[in-house]
């Protein structure tokens, strides 16, 4: 699947898997430096040296007030970190608005919102579909839809997904001018059509 195809699919997550990547490999050459200097890889004498230099606590503690505020310092870098990093994950996800010319003077951009309820009201046309929810995600450059259709039981699935890749998602492709639109689509059965179990008196 390709990386356009999973932002169909899912919202990316791929900054904070390579943010993580990125500590836990520090971590882990961190950890394994430690061990090689305590098993005297790197000479006998420097494995029985102290874990903290003798030479950095004596300026540690002949320089308290700068060792103080260095360590402010570094407890508030990684705060506005943390901070931003929470921030980033926990922001909306983008739903763009698809620029279909670029010409000067003839700018012209379709607004996300009317993107989705146009593909909306031609999915709910669908024999068998009882609602449709639509979302675009992506970027404008690379636009992805999420189709949620909610079905009549009884509903044959092969006929909606014919109509719906042969003429709705067909009609968005054509007004995007790209041959490809990935799309993920997700099936649900309308529970006010199922029919209500009798009831044993």
């Amino acid at each position: 699947m390709s990386r356009r195809s999973r932002k169909a699919v899912a919202r990316s997550a791929g900054g904070d898997r390579t943010l993580t990547t990125i500590l836990g490999l520090v971590l882990v050459a961190a950890s394994v430096l430690v061990l090689l200097v305590g098993y005297g890889v790197f000479g006998a004498n420097r494995a029985q040296r102290p874990v903290i230099d003798p030479i950095a606590v004596l300026w540690v503690v002949t320089h308290a007030s700068a060792t103080r505020w260095i360590a402010i310092g570094v407890g508030v870098l990684l705060f506005v970190i943390g901070l931003w990093w929470t921030l980033r994950s926990l922001r909306p996800e983008p739903r763009p608005d698809v620029s279909l010319s670029e010409l000067p003077g003839e700018r012209l951009t379709v607004e996300h919102a009317a993107i989705c309820d146009a593909v909306r009201h031609d999915a709910e046309t669908i024999n068998g579909v009882s609602r449709a929810r639509v979302r675009l995600v992506g970027n404008p450059e690379k636009p992805a839809l999420r189709i949620a259709l909610t079905l009549v039981e009884g509903t044959d699935v092969r006929d909606v997904w014919a109509e719906l890749d042969g003429r709705v998602l067909a009609r968005a492709r054509e007004a995007f001018a790209v041959s490809a639109l990935p799309t993920a689509v997700r099936l649900e059965l309308d529970a006010s059509s199922a029919p209500t179990p009798a009831r044993v008196e």
